[in-house]
């Protein structure tokens, strides 16, 4: 067992996107408290590392299950990371991984309810519901594929965090998780543009599926412009410090990834740069805001 096939269902290359998210939620949390638990912000990392893992895992999983793994023509970006169809005895790997990582977030959650109350307790049951069902039935929804991944790199990984670390719900946390709600949401929509006859011939059920490539990418960019709005917004209600509009700085890139996407939608090969534009507008856009929350 080569350690590619052991850390593959975990998409390591990926999980970058954790500690961008997780630092929003940090950054809320010392803006309006100053001060914060240096345990509890490494115990909300491992919760949510441990919940990207699980999500990837059993999306890892269950493409293969479906056969959609056999049909996918992989991209650095979408297509899950091919060891499954390569290496299908560890099939029953990738469960186990997703699993016991669902456990493990579950066994977090449970900690900080019983530290801060029954408040942080619906948050963190429609943060394992999103894990354990996203592949099986929110893939098969246009609306909820759509929305799933932001509200769980957003608002529930954003808001979670700052929950546990101030042990109550904050605007400001709110405002911030808007921010990659809208990034994670579009970093998946553009990634399905790659895949839409495999998808459809699964069953799932996306935009780029029901509504076409081009209008797909018409929400993208309107997903881009309300990112930057929320920023401005929200500095402007000070919600978030003026630092905060080094956030901004990303529309230099985000104007030619959407413009990319709407001309090259349809050409795989020429589409690929822009998809990576995209995950650098993801991961760099929150950790810009970020550091003006840390900043003040």
């Amino acid at each position: 067992m080569t350690k590619l096939a052991i850390l593959g269902p975990m998409r390591i290359p990926f999980l970058i996107l954790t500690p961008a998210c997780v630092s929003l939620g940090v950054g809320t949390a010392i803006w309006t408290s100053d001060e914060v638990s240096i345990l509890f912000v490494v115990f909300a990392f491992i919760g949510a590392l441990c919940a990207h893992i699980s999500v990837n895992s059993l999306n890892e999983y269950f493409d293969f299950k479906s056969g959609l793994d056999l049909r996918t023509d992989r991209t650095p970006f979408s297509g899950g990371s091919g060891v499954l169809p390569e290496q299908p005895h560890m099939a029953r790997h990738a469960l186990a991984i997703g699993l016991v990582t669902f456990a493990l977030t579950g066994i977090v959650g449970i900690y900080f309810v019983l530290v801060w109350g029954w408040l942080l307790l619906p948050l963190g049951l429609i943060g394992l519901f999103v894990i354990l069902f996203y592949t099986i039935w929110f893939t098969h929804n246009e609306l909820l594929c759509l929305i799933a991944p932001g509200l769980g790199f957003g608002i529930l990984m954003v808001m979670g965090t700052d929950f546990v670390l101030t042990g109550s719900y904050s605007f400001t946390a709110f405002v911030a998780s808007l921010v990659p709600f809208f990034l994670v949401s579009n970093l998946l929509l553009l990634n399905q543009f790659p895949d839409v006859e495999p998808d459809k011939s699964v069953g799932r059920k996306h935009l780029p599926i029901s509504l076409g490539v081009r209008t797909s990418t018409l929400i993208y960019g309107t997903f881009l412009a309300l990112t930057y709005i929320t920023i401005g917004i929200g500095v402007q209600l000070h919600y978030l410090p003026r630092f905060s509009l080094m956030g901004l700085s990303t529309i230099a890139i985000a104007i030619p990834a959407c413009a990319g996407a709407y001309r090259y939608g349809e050409n795989i090969k020429r589409l690929i740069p822009y998809l990576g534009l995209n995950v650098v507008i993801v991961i760099v856009t929150p950790l810009l805001v970020a550091t003006g929350l840390f900043l003040g």
